[in-house]
């Protein structure tokens, strides 16, 4: 494993914690301000949807900086937005802080995903992204369990201090590791702007928003529906959340090992999956036993949506991958908070704190529709549209050289460029002087 992606993998690790350590910490956090469980459960909203707008915005005023200068300023901001959050005197300041330090959430990931994906052999990478975001994922086995077990020893706040430290090590990580680079963090932003025009790049973000949203519909109010359906201790859940860690880590490592050769089957997978996963949680959630196979396995096949929903993107937006592979993240996110908002509302609404998992279920069958539409459409050629985006007309002359698998050197000479794009689930290089 190249030294940079380990670089990667912490500054993920950090961010990981700080997206997900607020499930453990709902019910200290709602107690400390004197607000009810939906009230605090903003501070998730409000999260997802800083990464919906600060990804975009991040990453367009970011365009003339190379990656490793992009993703130390996006770990700087993350360091600035932990403090202020762990310092905060108001419930205000504290949302305040979460969204200062969601803005770097999207496009460190997003960019960090192109950084991963460069650093490897071409069909090597939705392995080097799943490895990127093992650290997400470790952070739910090692980092949650560890700022829930803080907050109960100490305080909420002092989790939110350890993850600033995170992050510090985060940013020295990537100047150390990560190679400098030429070439800027994204193409021009017409260009960026112009992939959308491919339907598939549409369909594959709806996918992402329908589909990974559903975990949070249950995630988010994980700590309050064990310890008041379930009947665990309050103790209790650092281990839980511990438990759907471990099912994170292992539905993203193996969906990263199959995602190379077998994209959509695996994406059907985990999707259909996931929404079994939840639709049994909502009976589970009554049974201790039965309730920690089930969070298992929520992670499991949550994350296993992971490499298969960002690789798709970046496939189907080859030519200018940065702004897509971002705003794939701000996907992520916006599905995070329309998930945990919906949550709250059925629990407001007196369906019980079981029924965001059945939001999460029309949720995820949704997705599973979205993407079964997306590889009918692929598969008869595009379907709406032409499907390729803003490509140029050297990139439509190696049309047939893609769908076959081809390798294709130009511009003898010139320092050449490496695209990596997929036609049918087969790999595709092109190299251009």
């Amino acid at each position: 494993m190249p030294l940079a992606l380990l670089a990667l993998t912490i500054g993920a690790f950090g961010i990981g914690m700080t997206e997900f350590a607020v499930m453990g910490l709902l019910p200290d956090v709602a107690a400390g301000f004197g607000v009810s469980i939906p009230t605090a459960g903003y501070a998730t909203t409000l999260y997802a949807l800083g990464v919906v707008v600060g990804a975009p915005l991040t990453t367009a005023l970011g365009t003339r900086m190379t990656r490793k200068q992009m993703l130390m300023l996006l770990m700087g901001l993350f360091v600035v937005g932990n403090l202020l959050t762990a310092v905060a005197p108001v419930f205000a300041v504290m949302l305040a802080g979460r969204i200062v330090s969601s803005f770097a959430h999207g496009a460190f990931f997003g960019i960090g995903s192109l950084v991963a994906a460069d650093l490897v052999a071409p069909h090597k990478r939705a392995g080097a992204i799943s490895m990127m975001f093992a650290g997400l994922t470790v952070a739910n086995v090692v980092g949650v369990p560890f700022g829930t077990l803080l907050a109960q020893q100490i305080n909420w706040r002092a989790t939110f201090v350890a993850i600033a430290v995170l992050g510090v090590l985060g940013f020295l990580g990537v100047a150390r590791l990560v190679p400098a680079q030429a070439v800027k963090a994204a193409a021009p932003m017409g260009q960026e702007i112009a992939v959308f025009r491919n339907p598939q790049v549409g369909l594959a973000m709806l996918m992402t928003v329908l589909g990974f949203g559903g975990v949070f519909a249950a995630v988010t109010y994980l700590a309050s529906m064990m310890t008041e359906v379930a009947g665990f201790a309050p103790s209790s859940v650092v281990w839980l959340t511990a438990v759907f860690g471990l099912g994170m880590v292992g539905g993203n490592l193996v969906s990263g090992r199959f995602t190379d050769r077998h994209m959509m089957p695996m994406l059907y997978v985990s999707l259909a999956g996931l929404a079994l996963s939840l639709a049994a949680f909502s009976f589970a959630a009554h049974d201790k036993a039965a309730a920690t196979v089930t969070i298992a396995l929520i992670g499991a096949f949550g994350f296993a949506t992971v490499p298969p929903l960002q690789k798709r993107i970046m496939d189907q937006a080859v030519t200018a991958p940065t702004l897509a592979s971002v705003g794939n993240i701000a996907a992520f996110n916006f599905g995070n908070a329309l998930a945990s908002w919906l949550g709250g509302i059925v629990i407001a609404a007196g369906l019980g704190l079981t029924a965001p998992n059945w939001v999460g279920v029309g949720m995820t069958v949704l997705a599973l529709g979205v993407a079964v539409l997306a590889g009918v459409l692929e598969r008869r050629g595009g379907g709406l549209g032409d499907g390729r985006g803003a490509r140029s007309g050297a990139d439509e002359r190696s049309d047939a050289d893609e769908r076959s698998g081809q390798v294709v050197v130009s511009g003898a000479g010139a320092r050449p460029e490496v695209a990596v794009g997929s036609a049918g689930g087969e790999a595709a290089v092109i190299v251009r002087g």
